[in-house]
């Protein structure tokens, strides 16, 4: 996944500045984000990676909860951290954000103790996503654990069609494993334990899904 090959957050570089409000208008994010948050269990000076931060915006929703841990983003687009940065100037908090090359993140060997991520995994090749999960799972602490929040198994035929919108802007092969369900395998492939689909939301676009794995 070099930086050349990367799918912008909405498939073009001229849409990235209408995400945000986009995804605020035709998504429950308050409450998939905040599940997320509260689902990591995040403790007291924990080191949090917010992987394909985008804008921050989860990034922010976690340093707002839990002021004392050490959240850091990270992204491969430097249009959308270039935003994120502006959104963090009048922030209360200090985030690090990185840019990286989507080859290997730059951290070392066990460094957070959660991994959280939104609405990233879909924009990801297969190939992209087995190499994604198996570098979260380095820079996971022998007892870390990985949260995200994606696109999953359709629940029904309405679930299903309207998640071709999705396809039809993000393109089928990133997409095409989330929608089938394959995303536990991935984790599980990946060497991760105790995958879990732990909560599933109805949506404009399709089954959203939060899932869990363990290091």
């Amino acid at each position: 996944m070099s930086n050349t090959t990367y799918i912008p957050a909405l498939r073009f570089n001229w849409l990235t500045k209408v995400y945000d409000p986009l995804i605020q208008w035709t998504m429950p994010e308050k409450q998939f984000k905040q599940d997320l948050i509260k689902e990591a269990g995040i403790e007291t000076e924990y080191h949090v990676l917010d992987f394909g931060c985008g804008t921050a915006t989860l990034s922010m929703m976690t340093k707002s909860k839990h002021p004392s841990a050490f959240v850091t983003g990270v992204d491969v687009d430097a249009e959308v951290l270039a935003i994120a940065q502006h959104k963090l100037r009048g922030f209360p908090h200090p985030i690090r954000l990185d840019q990286y090359d989507g080859m290997k993140l730059p951290y070392p060997d066990e460094t957070f103790d959660r991994v959280i991520s939104s609405l990233v995994f879909h924009h990801l090749t297969p190939i992209q996503k087995a190499k994604a999960l198996q570098d979260i799972k380095r820079v996971l602490k022998f007892d870390g654990e990985l949260y995200i929040a994606d696109w999953g198994k359709a629940e029904n035929s309405l679930m299903r069609g309207l998640f071709y919108g999705v396809q039809l802007l993000d393109g089928f092969k990133t997409t095409r494993d989330n929608v089938a369900g394959l995303m536990p395998s991935y984790l599980l492939e990946a060497g991760f334990l105790s995958v879990k689909v732990l909560k599933k939301y109805r949506t404009v676009f399709g089954t959203l899904e939060l899932f869990r794995a363990k290091k």
